[in-house]
Formats: structure tokens, C-alpha cells, sequence
């Protein structure tokens, strides 16, 4: 019984270092790309349009102005 115990601690931690995991893998090659200042300048540029639309769009949805 003692085991099943030790398991059930472990599975937070090994579910927080999977969540980490995953988003290295996704964002390491975009992380890369922001060392050259042209991409970095465009990679800022398209991410604060999306931010941008999705507040114009939350805001339009809940009629908030």
C-alpha cells in the first residue's frame, strides 16, 4: 500500500513537468526564430494584431464600451 501512495504523489509532479514539456516543444523553434531582429519585429507585430482582434472581439461579444 505504501507504493500506491508514493505513486499518487509522483503523478503531480510528473503531470506539471509534462505541461512544461510540451510547451518547450512548441515554442522552442519560435523562441529561436526571435534571435534575428527582422523576425522578432514581425513575430511581435502579427502576435499584438491577434491580441488586439481577440479584445476588439471579447468586447464586441459582451457589448462592453
Amino acid at each position: 500500500m505504501p507504493t500506491f501512495w508514493e505513486n499518487v504523489l509522483r503523478f503531480p509532479r510528473f503531470f506539471i513537468s509534462s505541461i512544461i514539456g510540451l510547451f518547450l516543444v512548441i515554442f522552442g523553434p519560435s523562441l529561436n526564430l526571435l534571435r534575428k531582429p527582422q523576425t522578432a519585429i514581425i513575430f511581435f507585430a502579427i502576435f499584438s494584431s491577434l491580441i488586439s482582434f481577440l479584445v476588439i472581439t471579447i468586447k464586441a461579444m459582451l457589448n462592453l464600451e
